[in-house]
């Protein structure tokens, strides 16, 4: 089994430099954003040890450094300064040494106490050592004062001076040296430590700098990596994702680093192929039948079939009784003849192709219901004959259906252009010669101008039937009946007829049919009523006896409206219901039995009598006529014509005039226009006669004319 394409791209063995970077875009991140992390917290440790120290070395210089500096100073000045309350005690008045002892005792304390502290806090030995010689210069000092203040005490000034000379002024001196030596040590030592702080500043500092630039740039590279391997990988989907819209589903996405858009790209392939093949399956069913596997009509339409080479012949096939067969064996019966036209119609095809009777690449195509057509290229109108009569012999055997053979028969329109024509054109054409078979009973027809001519006048006849309707062009002959037994006039049948204003008298044969197709009838139908109901309304004063019959096409007999629209005219003009005749022909009751018979119960209940017309044309069985609530039964003019000269005729018109007067109705003859006939109609037992034997259909001064005379 063939591996698909986007699957092993997308499940790829790994690139042996890739196996230590994660293949997920989640891990990476994570590994990514956690080494950022751990670096920040190490910038940021030793920027917090770095002030750390700082504050370390600011508070024990603030507290102990400074301090003992400033100790040592203090220590120098008050040295100095000793000198300076010495030779102001031994010059001072005796009453005023007391305040001079004050402060010479108060320096002596205060050298004292820092001397003492200095000892204690200062550990560095070469320090030790000065402080040691401060001390015993100290001690000396102390003796000095003690022997010199002896001499001040004795008021021997001289003595004093020699002391303050010979050993205070030594002494102090001594003790000053020392202090500076210890102030200036002091001061080196300070200043070592801090160039040792600056030092490891300087170091934490570089420290700080390489790490946060090692932080910068394991950014730039995460970046850049995440770019090359999220960013590429999408700008591809992206791509992708564009040629499917374009309708380009061979497309797929290529396999990356990174396992989440490679999840998405197998999607997308996913989705590729199921939306070609959904494509697929939508174009089969949209140019295809499913049926047979033939190209239905929309192909055969398609701009693809306007070749160079372009076919100027198309023939319509229609399978006859289709309708007949689908209703009596089933659909499955139906679908079967229609498939087997498809296989012979297209080995027909082809063989002609195969021996060059017609060109190249025929197309046969099944349009709808058992309708076939084929588009192909032949020379001459025999070029087509000759496919219809291979037709006829390729249908000679009959198709088997299950436990039934069901005979093949086609009606074929034939259409063929010297010229090229679009294939709409020539479908047109061949319906148009198809529908013109159908009507002769043929089996095929040609197209022809004449054939073109004739339906566009009668399609324009249609669109003036409104108007004609709408500006009284209508006109309502009445064609008289007579009793037979009495000779008296029973009433009329109502025709219509249209004078056209342009095209003069236009027969109810050419624009009834079409009519009936569009469903104008229905108008014509209700011009008529209202018509026939204004003439009762005349006639009621003097001749209430007289009826007046409408015929109802098909098309009426399916309006449920219908009874209480004629109910309304009735009721509006006061006319008895008796007088107003309705007439159904045989076939239009059988085209819906069942609607046809609750209508007429409707019209029935109005009290209007109720006629079948044309009888004995139609395929009305016994057993249904009996259902009907009919009042009359009119033999069509077929029945009569001859009827004199015909005992068969006799023998067959005697028996439905008695089948007639069996279910309790009045028979009426149409059509006689001899007195041979009348009187053998009569002889048989006919109540009523009608024809051009008694009087033509009248219109204006000639209706007028005859009712005077009745």
């Amino acid at each position: 089994m063939a591996e698909d394409p986007s699957t092993s791209a997308l499940t790829e063995p790994k690139l042996p430099g890739r196996t230590l970077w994660p293949r997920r875009i989640g891990r990476r991140l994570a590994l990514g954003f956690g080494a950022l992390v751990l670096l920040m917290l190490l910038v940021l440790s030793q920027v917090g040890w770095q002030l750390k120290m700082v504050s370390d070395v600011t508070q024990r210089f603030a507290t102990g450094d400074m301090q003992r500096l400033l100790r040592v100073q203090a220590l120098s000045i008050l040295t100095e300064g000793v000198g300076s309350a010495m030779i102001r005690l031994m010059n001072a008045p005796r009453e005023s040494r007391v305040m001079e002892y004050a402060e010479v005792d108060e320096r002596n304390r205060r050298i004292d106490g820092i001397v003492e502290s200095l000892i204690n806090d200062l550990k560095d030995s070469g320090q030790e050592d000065t402080l040691q010689r401060l001390k015993a210069s100290r001690t000396l000092y102390a003796q000095a004062f003690i022997a010199t203040v002896d001499e001040v005490e004795a008021d021997d000034l001289q003595a004093a001076s020699r002391a303050l000379n010979e050993q205070i002024n030594p002494a102090l001196k001594a003790m000053l040296t020392e202090s500076n030596m210890l102030l200036s040590r002091e001061r080196e030592r300070i200043e070592g430590e801090l160039e040792a702080v600056q030092s490891k500043f300087r170091k934490v500092t570089m420290w700080v700098g390489l790490i946060s630039l090692l932080v910068v740039v394991l950014a730039a590279w995460l970046a850049w990596r995440t770019t090359r391997s999220v960013v590429g990988p999408l700008a591809q989907l992206e791509l992708a994702a564009r040629h499917i819209a374009d309708g380009d589903y061979a497309v797929r996405v290529p396999s990356s680093s990174a396992q989440e858009v490679d999840r998405v790209g197998l999607a997308l392939n996913t989705m590729a192929e199921a939306v070609a093949h959904r494509e697929n399956q939508i174009v089969r069913l949209a140019y295809s039948d499913p049926l047979t596997g033939l190209p239905n009509r929309t192909a055969l339409l398609t701009p693809a079939q306007e070749r160079e080479d372009a076919c100027n012949a198309l023939v319509l096939m229609d399978l006859a009784r289709l309708k007949v067969i689908n209703e009596t064996l089933g659909y499955a019966t139906g679908d079967t003849l229609i498939k087997e036209i498809a296989v012979r119609a297209s080995a027909v095809f082809q063989a002609a192709t195969d021996s060059g009777l017609i060109g190249s690449h025929p197309v046969v195509a099944r349009l709808s219901g058992g309708t076939f057509a084929a588009f192909f290229k032949a020379a001459d109108r025999e070029t087509v004959e000759i496919l219809r009569e291979r037709m006829e012999l390729a249908l000679t055997a009959p198709a088997v259906c299950g436990e039934h053979s069901v005979d093949l028969n086609l009606t074929y329109g034939f259409a063929q252009s010297t010229t090229h024509q679009p294939v709409n054109t020539l479908m047109r054409n061949a319906e148009v010669a198809l529908h013109a078979a159908k009507r002769a009973a043929s089996g095929f027809a040609w197209y022809s101008e004449a054939q073109e001519a004739a339906r566009l006048g009668h399609l324009s006849l249609v669109s003036d039937l409104r108007l004609a309707v709408a500006n009284s062009q209508l006109q309502m002959w009445l064609q008289p009946k007579y009793s037979l037994a009495t000779g008296k006039a029973v009433g009329a049948e109502a025709l219509v007829r249209w004078q056209h204003p342009t095209r003069g008298f236009v027969s109810p044969a050419e624009f009834v049919p079409f009519a009936e197709q569009t469903g104008y009838i229905s108008m014509v139908t209700h011009w008529m009523l209202t018509q026939a109901v204004d003439t009762l309304a005349r006639w009621a004063p003097v001749h209430p006896e007289l009826s007046i019959a409408v015929n109802l096409s098909t098309r009426d007999l399916l309006d449920a409206g219908l009874a209480a629209r004629i109910q309304g005219l009735l009721l509006a003009q006061d006319v008895n219901p008796k007088s107003l005749r309705l007439e159904i022909t045989e076939s239009g009751l059988m085209e819906d039995p069942a609607r046809s018979v609750e209508l007429l119960h409707s019209l029935r209940e109005t009290g209007m009598p109720l006629s079948i017309d044309d009888f004995g044309t139609g395929y009305s069985s016994l057993a249904y006529l009996q259902k009907l609530p009919v009042n009359e039964l009119k033999i069509d003019r077929s029945f009569v014509d001859g009827i004199d000269k015909s005992p068969a005729s006799q023998r067959l018109m005697k028996t439905m005039i008695e089948m007639g007067h069996g279910l309790d109705m009045m028979v009426t003859a149409e059509g006689i226009e001899t007195e041979a006939e009348r009187s053998t109609i009569a002889a048989l037992g006919c109540d009523v006669m009608q024809g051009y034997l008694a009087s033509k259909p009248l219109f204006g001064a000639a209706l007028q004319t005859w009712y005077e005379a009745l």
